[in-house]
């Protein structure tokens, strides 16, 4: 997430019934009939979401030490993430920008079918400070992003709205690809996405549910707040909706006009003792202690709040979509 110096913050089972005493036709049809796809919004299973971080960290380790833009390790890191959309049956593009000296990349990838006239896309930047890795940021937003693109794959899901997905280079610069992709846009391109949900930090070590406040986004942007304030409930969480001014890849599309919205576990703001005692954590410390530092890693992440945020993720890209 970039930094500004204050913020106002699931195939169905086959039926199984037994031929015997159904009539000749009735077990035909029952026979024939193909098994549906899942409809409903999968479980994402955390420790695939943390072997994705795994390998954002050993790219960053190898490259060193950081994916930056700019960087080998973040064209490393682009690399990873579309053999796996590419290995599980999706349509790539990489959009390349030029910013401050050098090369940036954004990841487009579609699945197919729905309704391209309403386009649901969700998406997190994939560039990490120079500091360190970036794992909580946003290797958490990204890792679990791309394990929810996965799981529709996986379920064979058919959604009624098209489904597009979008890993963002140059964020921490200034919102330097999420920008470079809107202006790529035409009009009646931008016209088409119904709406945008962006995951900018979902695993913070003393983590807030923070949901982006809806109040003085476009229109269409409360359904989308309601939706990630309804799929964390699920999971008993009371999230907190917070106004993160501008300071993530949103940005660009709600400049554009388009309903937006997206979840936030908190960066170097203090925890207060109120939202300890309702998500638990340590109060007067703040969300993620490593916040654009080295200390970024894979130790620097809280298990729970990745599993929460990623299976509300997975639930509001689900329901916003069918």
């Amino acid at each position: 997430m970039k930094k500004r110096t204050r913020i106002s913050l699931a195939s169905a089972a086959a039926l199984g019934l037994a031929a015997g005493g159904l009539g000749i036709a009735q077990a035909t049809a029952n026979t024939a009939a193909p098994s549906k796809p899942r409809a409903e919004a999968p479980d994402i299973p955390v420790e695939k979401v943390q072997g994705h971080l795994g390998e954002l960290q050993k790219i960053a380790e190898a490259n060193g030490g950081n994916r930056a833009h700019g960087s080998k390790g973040y064209k490393a890191s682009i690399d990873y993430i579309k053999k796996e959309l590419d290995a599980a049956g999706f349509t790539t593009k990489v959009q390349e920008f030029d910013a401050q000296g050098a090369k940036g990349y954004n990841l487009i990838a579609d699945w197919k079918g729905g309704d391209e006239g309403k386009t649901v896309m969700a998406g997190a930047h994939l560039d990490s400070v120079e500091e360190g890795p970036g794992i909580n940021d946003n290797g958490s937003g990204s890792a679990t992003l791309l394990q929810t693109a996965l799981a529709v794959s996986e379920g064979k899901y058919e959604p009624g709205k098209h489904l597009r997905f979008g890993w963002w280079g140059g964020e921490e610069l200034g919102l330097l690809g999420s920008s470079a992709y809107v202006k790529s846009l035409s009009d009646d391109e931008k016209s088409k996405i119904s709406s945008y949900l962006n995951f900018d930090m979902t695993g913070s070590p003393n983590p807030g549910y923070f949901v982006y406040d809806s109040s003085k986004e476009p229109e269409g942007s409360k359904a989308v707040q309601d939706s990630l304030t309804a799929s964390l409930k699920e999971a008993k969480i009371e999230a907190e909706p917070q106004d993160i001014n501008g300071r993530s890849d949103h940005a660009a599309f709600s400049e554009a006009g388009i309903a937006n919205g997206g979840i936030f576990s908190g960066a170097e703001e203090t925890k207060s003792q109120e939202q300890a005692d309702k998500w638990g954590g340590k109060a007067g410390e703040a969300f993620d202690k490593c916040y654009h530092s080295k200390c970024d890693t894979t130790e620097n992440i809280d298990e729970k709040a990745l599993n929460i945020n990623a299976d509300a993720i997975a639930k509001s890209v689900w329901e916003l979509s069918k």
